[in-house]
């Protein structure tokens, strides 16, 4: 096992992509340990990740997001915000914080969340007046809402490796969600006070109420999904699918910027983002089946029931476990090889498997901003044209405040448990 792992950091440290790593790393076992009957069944374990009717949410959801895209929801979604807040001092920076969390209830994908806004926010943020590292860290920082309100691409993947309610967690998320939107909200006022940020001119009440209507249908999706799952109307991958129709008829007839020209483009798109997420969770499966094999689980057990009994003391420790993990790993691989370990041991420590997956989530999800491996930290950087070592320095009061609030619900289990417990989830 010993060259299996230092094939496995060796693999991270040139930079190959975490799934192929993994796939690597499983076939530097089988050579090195001489067991090549393995090898037989290695094709299998990779398709047997992947069968599961709970992952067919994912593409559904990505397919969600792009017709949103193309159907003209972003925009709105920041006029609509700009409407109500934009007036305050640091105006730009609330609806920034704003509109990701409309816009985490239709991608629910940090990385693809980022992309989108900093491409919409940094510039119109720098013309307003805003320092562009701050403008690039706080488009990157609010991206992280996205995996914790439905839908939620994580949540899935842990849902399905968990056996757990994909529906509880997505009902799991939402409290936590708007805590890191009030939190940042928060830092924003603090900062915004410090450097006299600007504010625009305040809005009619004409013109709020007709961009409140404009946007009204894109949030009609992200509705009917939480009301569908909480009235047992249809499963959340069954609900991806109804979103995916209404999405559709948003755009094209709605909106009317959707157009059928732009439909294989869509589908390309989906097609592409799924078939990375569906190869990761092929080669995490096999390389979580090399770590079983190997005995790696229960040492890992053990070695966590040695150092604590105390339930406080061992979440203490799995944040800081995943909080390093998600530095250096992709937390879909980082969920399916680790989560089989650890929430048995959990669960022995009476912690409830739906806050143990939102803790999970978060811990990864704000991997997402730190180096060496941090996907969002990089794609803000190279698409708002922003030096990574400015950026870093921009984004440490958000990550000061995104580790306070995950320690609120790391102890404070009612805050992931209370709307679950409430729809029956």
């Amino acid at each position: 096992m010993g060259i299996a792992f230092t094939g496995f950091v060796a693999l991270i440290a040139v930079g190959v992509p975490i799934a192929i790593v993994l796939g690597l790393t499983a076939l530097i076992f089988v050579f090195a340990t001489g067991s090549f009957e393995i090898l037989n069944s290695l094709p299998s374990r990779m398709f047997s990740g992947t069968q599961n009717f709970g992952l067919l949410a994912i593409p559904l959801f990505m397919l969600v997001g792009e017709l949103m895209n193309f159907g003209g929801v972003t925009g709105r979604l920041i006029k609509f915000a700009n409407s109500i807040i934009g007036h305050v001092r640091g105006g730009l920076a609330y609806v920034n914080v704003a509109a990701n969390t409309f816009l985490a209830s239709i991608m629910g994908s940090a990385q693809a969340q980022s992309a989108v806004m900093s491409r919409v926010m940094v510039p119109e943020m720098e013309k307003s007046g805003y320092n562009r590292e701050y403008s690039t860290a706080l488009t990157g920082a609010s991206s992280i809402v996205g995996p914790l309100i439905p839908p939620s691409m994580p949540f899935i993947i842990y849902g399905v490796t968990a056996q757990v309610s994909i529906g509880g967690l997505f009902m799991a998320g939402i409290i936590p969600g708007i805590l890191f939107t009030f939190g940042f909200a928060i830092l924003i006022a603090f900062l915004g006070k410090k450097y006299n940020y600007p504010k625009a001119e305040k809005s009619q009440f004409s013109e709020i109420m007709k961009n409140s209507l404009s946007v009204l249908p894109g949030l009609l999706i992200p509705f009917i999904i939480v009301v569908g799952i909480l009235a047992g109307i249809f499963t959340p991958t069954e609900s991806a699918a109804v979103a995916a129709l209404i999405a559709f008829i948003v755009g094209a007839f709605f909106y009317r910027e959707l157009k059928l020209k732009d439909l294989p483009q869509i589908f390309l798109n989906t097609a592409r983002s799924a078939a990375i997420v569906t190869f990761l969770v092929a080669t995490a499966n096999i390389f979580g089946w090399v770590l079983t094999i190997e005995n790696i689980p229960t040492i890992i057990a053990e070695g966590i029931t040695s150092l604590t009994s105390n339930p406080l003391v061992f979440l203490l420790l799995i944040n800081v476990l995943f909080l390093l993990v998600g530095m250096v790993m992709e937390g879909i691989a980082a969920m399916i090889i680790l989560v089989p370990i650890l929430l048995p041991l959990a669960i022995t420590y009476g912690v409830d498997p739906l806050h143990f997956g939102v803790i999970i989530v978060i811990n990864l999800t704000i991997g997402l901003l730190t180096p060496p491996v941090g996907t969002v930290l990089f794609i803000t950087s190279a698409i708002a044209n922003v030096k990574l070592e400015g950026l870093i320095r921009a984004i440490l009061p958000f990550l000061v405040i995104s580790i306070a609030i995950l320690l609120v619900i790391t102890y404070v289990p009612w805050v992931s448990t209370f709307i679950p417990r409430v729809a029956g989830l």
